[in-house]
């Protein structure tokens, strides 16, 4: 079972996601059985923030001076899921999920879906360096995502 610790320092989210808590804890709860780590107490960290907070993330741990949509810290080099397990942090900016503005709350609810998966995927390693594995990493959000969007919205 995977738990997820959402904090936000920005309140624009609110006004999307209304609970973003249980929308995070819910949405997990319709990944692909092999990623929901039944038999395991697997935990994680979101941080839904915006572009001033993730730019200087980014040139900290990057080094690139830029905002972008999602970073993600996994908290070890090679994932080991045990019994307990944290796989680390990912940070998600607010203004790049509501690209273009006025989003509908189901469009930009979508959006924020496929930019987790895609940073949940990093957080267990997978990474977009090399074609073939950006490819495989694409393969397994698109996955992922049809899974989630005929259950979940």
């Amino acid at each position: 079972m995977i738990s997820i610790d959402i904090i936000s320092d920005n309140k624009l989210w609110d006004k999307k996601i209304k609970k973003t808590h249980l929308f995070f804890n819910t949405l997990i709860n319709f990944f692909p059985k092999k990623y929901r780590f039944v038999k395991k107490k697997v935990s994680l960290s979101v941080l839904l923030s915006n572009n001033i907070n993730i730019k200087k993330l980014n040139k900290k741990f990057r080094n690139k001076n830029k905002p972008t949509d999602v970073l993600s810290f996994p908290s070890e080099k090679k994932v080991n899921i045990k019994k307990n397990s944290y796989l680390g942090d990912i940070i998600i900016s607010y203004e790049f999920m509501n690209k273009p503005k006025f989003l509908t709350n189901l469009e930009f609810k979508r959006k924020v879906t496929k930019i987790f998966i895609h940073g949940f995927l990093h957080l267990l390693g997978h990474d977009h360096i090399k074609l073939k594995d950006y490819k495989k990493m694409l393969r397994q959000e698109e996955k992922i995502y049809e899974f989630i969007n005929t259950k979940f919205f």
